[in-house]
């Protein structure tokens, strides 16, 4: 009887032992799935706006949207039709970057807006064309002739140096990139600078006897510079050395990863080779 007994006391604590064995597994496994829970939750996948023109900006910049999705990127691209509000953006916050731009427009823009935005890195050159308007060869230049030219002061010194590469003016010794209309030496066509918002300067092609363009706006308006202009900027320019299109972000940001990560994938093979059989010289890979 004593042993009966004593073996069902035995048995219970066994019994009692294994449930608690039991519990305490049970325990370790909810504790080892709210740790995967959490560590799943931490890999989130970021966003990151980049405002762009139309063209070519933002068409490269989708090439790359699936590249960045891979890498739990989620990249949104923002078009503008204009050179100030996605800097403005930029610097407010709305936006994390953009690409539009060349880094001395960047850093006048700075200057007159007091933002602080820096490159990110160079992507592309768009050279600089002279087309036609009412007068449709370079022979037909004449006393007066009009020619209508960026009116942002980067961009008008580019236009200045490329009249001053095809002969039609002659630039102060030393002006460069910074060169304006009272820089101008020699005029001996009497040429009228007409100054235009670039963005329009497509729509006035017509109205005037000679553009030059913007490559993103020329695109963006049909024509090509290798087929339409009358002259454009040499790949050994200094324009093509100084003018390269940039991505921009506000400062501090250039080293974070998925900034990082976007200059990785802009800068790829696979981008070189779209920029070269897409656009045929009208835009130039600068890596």
């Amino acid at each position: 009887m004593k042993a009966t007994q004593t073996t069902k006391k035995a048995g219970a604590v066994l019994l009692a032992l294994l449930l608690a064995l039991t519990v305490a597994l049970a325990g370790c496994g909810s504790k080892d799935s709210t740790s995967s829970s959490t560590e799943d939750t931490s890999k989130k996948e970021v966003t990151l706006v980049v405002g762009a023109s139309p063209t070519p900006h933002a068409e490269i910049l989708k090439q790359v949207v699936d590249d960045l999705k891979a890498q739990g990127i989620d990249l949104q691209v923002k078009e503008y039709t204009d050179y100030v509000q996605p800097n403005l953006a930029v610097q407010s916050g709305d936006i994390e970057a953009n690409y539009f731009q060349h880094l001395p427009y960047l850093e006048d823009f700075n200057k007159q807006n007091n933002t602080d935005l820096v490159s990110a890195g160079a992507v592309h050159y768009e050279p600089f064309g002279l087309y036609p308007g009412k007068k449709k060869t370079l022979a037909e230049v004449g006393n007066g002739s009009q020619v209508a030219v960026p009116n942002d002061t980067t961009n008008e010194a580019r236009a200045l140096l490329l009249l001053q590469d095809i002969g039609w003016i002659t630039l102060k010794d030393g002006a460069g990139i910074n060169a304006t209309k009272q820089d101008i030496v020699t005029n001996p066509h009497n040429l009228k600078i007409v100054e235009v918002e670039a963005a329009q300067i497509p729509r006035s092609v017509a109205d005037v006897d000679y553009a030059i363009m913007n490559g993103n706006y020329a695109l963006e308006a049909g024509f090509s510079v290798n087929k339409d202009s009358l002259a454009a900027e040499k790949a050994d320019s200094l324009a093509a050395k100084t003018y390269a299109n940039i991505v921009a972000v506000k400062k501090g940001d250039e080293n974070k990863p998925e900034i990082q990560a976007l200059m990785k994938a802009l800068r790829s093979e696979k981008i070189k080779k779209f920029i070269e059989d897409t656009y045929k010289g009208a835009v130039v890979p600068s890596f």
